[in-house]
C-alpha cells in the first residue's frame, strides 16, 4: 500500500469511527417529533436529554484521553464502536417511555469522547504532516455527516417505517465502521512535552470559547426541525432542510482543513472569524419565514459550527507528544457548551419562544468569537516567550 493510499484510508477510519459513535445523539435529535409523540416529552426533555448527555462527555472527557493514549487508538476505536452499536439498539427495542431513552442515550456518550479522541490520536500518529489538516477537517466533517444522515432518516425512515428502524439502521452502520478501525497507533512513547510550554492559559481560555460556540451551534443539529415544524414547515421538508445544512457544514469544515494545510499560521484566528460571521446565521432563524430558516440554517453550519477540526488541528500542532489528552482538554469545554446550550435553548423555546432561543444562541455565538480572538493573543503573547518558541511553531 502506498503513502497515499495508506493516507486516505487513515482518514476514511477516522471519519468512519467518529460518525459512528455520534450517530446516537443525534438521531434523536432529529426523530424529536416522532419519538416526542410516542414517549411524550417536550422541546424541554429533549434539551435536558442533550445536555446531559454532553455533561457526561465533559465529565468523561479527560479521563479518556488519558486511556486513550495509553491502551492506543485501535483498541479504544474498536470499544467506541461497539459501545455506541449496542446503545442504539436498546434504544430501537427497550425505549418505551422517556427514562428509558434517557438512559441509553446517556450511555452512548462516553463512546462518542472515546471515538473523538481515538480518531485525534490516529491522525497526529500516522497522517502525514501535509495531509493534517484536511484530514482533521474530514473527521470532524463526521458531525455535520452524522446530522445529514440523522436529516435523511426523517422522511426515509421515521415517516415510513417507523423511528426505531432508524436506530437499527445506525446500529448496523456503526458495526460496518469497526472494518476501518487502524491496527496501529499503539499507545505513544514519544517524550511527554513540558507543561510550561503548553500555553495552558490561552487555551483555557480558547476552550471556554469553545463552549460558548458550541453552546449556540449544537441547537442547529438538535432543534432546527422541530423548531421549523413548528413555524409551519413540514417534518419532511424539515429534515431536508437540515440535510442542506450538514452539507455545507461537511464541505466547509473539509475547506479549512485543506486551507490550513496550505497555510502557516492563523488558524485560531480563522476559528473567531467562523463563530462571529456564523452568529448573524443564527439571527435569521429568529426571523421567520422560509427564506431566513434556509439562509439561516446554511450560515450557521457553514460558519458558526464549521471551526471544530480547525481547531482541534492547531491543539494538536501545540502539543505533538499527547495530542488525545490536549484535545482532550479543549473537548471539555465543548462539551461543556453541548451541556449548558441544549438545556437552556430547550427551556427558552417551551416557556418563551423558538425566536428568543435563536436570538440568545446568536449572542453567545459573537461572544464566542470574542473570546477565541482573546485567547489568540495569549497564545501569541506566549509564542513571543523565548523558551517556548519550539513548542508553539
Amino acid at each position: 500500500m502506498n503513502r497515499e493510499q495508506s493516507a486516505f484510508r487513515v482518514g476514511f477510519g477516522a471519519v468512519a469511527i467518529t460518525t459512528s459513535t455520534v450517530l446516537p445523539v443525534f438521531l434523536t435529535g432529529a426523530m424529536t417529533v416522532q419519538i416526542s409523540a410516542e414517549l411524550a416529552f417536550d422541546p424541554a426533555g429533549l434539551g435536558l436529554a442533550v445536555a446531559l448527555y454532553f455533561a457526561v462527555s465533559a465529565l468523561v472527557s479527560l479521563p479518556i484521553g488519558k486511556l486513550v493514549e495509553r491502551l492506543g487508538s485501535g483498541r479504544t476505536s474498536r470499544i467506541a464502536v461497539l459501545g455506541a452499536a449496542a446503545c442504539m439498539l436498546l434504544i430501537a427495542g427497550l425505549a418505551q417511555n422517556y427514562a428509558t431513552l434517557l438512559t441509553f442515550l446517556l450511555c452512548s456518550a462516553w463512546c462518542n469522547v472515546m471515538g473523538q479522541l481515538s480518531s485525534n490520536l490516529t491522525l497526529a500518529r500516522l497522517m502525514p504532516t501535509v495531509r493534517m489538516g484536511l484530514s482533521f477537517g474530514a473527521k470532524q466533517a463526521s458531525v455535520p455527516l452524522a446530522t445529514l444522515l440523522s436529516g435523511v432518516a426523517v422522511p426515509a425512515v421515521g415517516l415510513t417505517i417507523g423511528w426505531r428502524w432508524a436506530y437499527v439502521i445506525g446500529a448496523v452502520i456503526a458495526l460496518a465502521s469497526l472494518i476501518t478501525a487502524p491496527r496501529g497507533s499503539g499507545p505513544s512513547s514519544r517524550e511527554k512535552a513540558v507543561p510550561e510550554d503548553r500555553a495552558t492559559a490561552a487555551l483555557s481560555v480558547i476552550a471556554a470559547a469553545a463552549g460558548l460556540g458550541s453552546a449556540s451551534a449544537n441547537a442547529l443539529g438538535i432543534f432546527l426541525v422541530a423548531s421549523a415544524v413548528e413555524r409551519g414547515v413540514s417534518p419532511g421538508l424539515a429534515g431536508l432542510v437540515l440535510t442542506l445544512g450538514s452539507v455545507v457544514g461537511l464541505l466547509m469544515r473539509l475547506l479549512h482543513g485543506w486551507l490550513a494545510d496550505r497555510r502557516s499560521g492563523g488558524h485560531v484566528a480563522v476559528v473567531a472569524g467562523c463563530l462571529l460571521l456564523g452568529a448573524a446565521g443564527l439571527a435569521l432563524l429568529a426571523a421567520p419565514g422560509p427564506v431566513w430558516l434556509i439562509i439561516g440554517t446554511v450560515l450557521g453550519f457553514g460558519l458558526g459550527w464549521s471551526w471544530p477540526g480547525l481547531l482541534q488541528f492547531a491543539v494538536v500542532r501545540l502539543n505533538p507528544s499527547a495530542p488525545a489528552a490536549a484535545t482532550a482538554i479543549v473537548q471539555a469545554g465543548v462539551y461543556a457548551g453541548g451541556f449548558v446550550g441544549p438545556i437552556g435553548f430547550g427551556f427558552l423555546a417551551t416557556h418563551m419562544s423558538f425566536t428568543v432561543a435563536w436570538s440568545v444562541s446568536a449572542a453567545a455565538m459573537l461572544l464566542a468569537g470574542g473570546a477565541v480572538l482573546l485567547g489568540r493573543r495569549m497564545l501569541l503573547a506566549h509564542a513571543a516567550r523565548p523558551s517556548v518558541q519550539p513548542a508553539v511553531s
